[in-house]
């Protein structure tokens, strides 16, 4: 990464907890998981990421990813609640866990975020650690959404914004609700988004999309 990319963090005193932190980014390439574990490197927050349990189950790769220090997601786990338990456990230690609400690639053709999934919000509610919303803008010149093309030259610049926790201490004492989850994570999503528009120096378009598993 030092020698391919070339960084412009920003925000990093947010990353400055005294306990765990959820830190919630923007997907729009295979390539950016990479780049943010490298910001998270740089300001001394080791990286926790969520990965689909069947990852952990294939030869080789599943001893790369626990070997990384990934965390599986449980996703065919009747209760959501426990899908996200290693999530739990790794933030009330104190680590700091890196998850994409989105669950997958924008599937925006102007790569602005999509609605999110709730596993962020079920975890910030279950832990009431911060919330961090971040935005990566670069990896997509590297590798475009779904492509398999390496870009390395010249070098990209990775920009990466990390934006204040987000607030969401009003919703800790309530009864987890679908509506509840609904609002923690449209208030997670708004976060990425505005750090994203800060990045582009854009207007975020004013409704996302909704969430599809269809590629565009």
């Amino acid at each position: 990464m030092l020698i391919i990319t070339k960084r412009d963090y920003r925000g990093v005193e947010n990353l400055n907890q005294d306990s765990g932190i959820i830190v919630a980014m923007n997907h729009n390439s295979w390539f950016d998981p990479l780049v943010m574990a490298q910001f998270m490197w740089d300001n001394n927050r080791p990286p926790r990421f969520l990965g689909k349990a069947s990852l952990f189950k294939i030869p080789v790769i599943g001893w790369l990813v626990w070997g990384a220090g990934q965390i599986p997601v449980y996703r065919e786990s009747r209760h959501a609640k426990i899908a996200v338990r290693g999530a739990v456990r790794a933030v009330e230690k104190g680590e700091a866990v890196i998850l994409s609400p989105e669950g997958t690639l924008t599937r925006d053709p102007n790569l602005w975020p999509m609605e999110g999934k709730t596993g962020a919000a079920r975890i910030a509610l279950a832990t009431k650690a911060p919330v961090i919303p971040a935005a990566h803008w670069g990896a997509h010149l590297v590798l475009a959404p779904y492509s398999k093309k390496l870009k390395l030259f010249p070098r990209k610049t990775m920009i990466v914004l990390a934006g204040k926790p987000i607030e969401l201490s009003d919703l800790y004492d309530q009864e987890i609700t679908g509506e509840v989850l609904k609002e923690a994570t449209s208030r997670i999503m708004d976060g990425i988004t505005n750090c994203l528009a800060e990045i582009r120096q854009e207007k975020a378009p004013e409704k996302r999309i909704a969430w599809t598993k269809e590629k565009p």
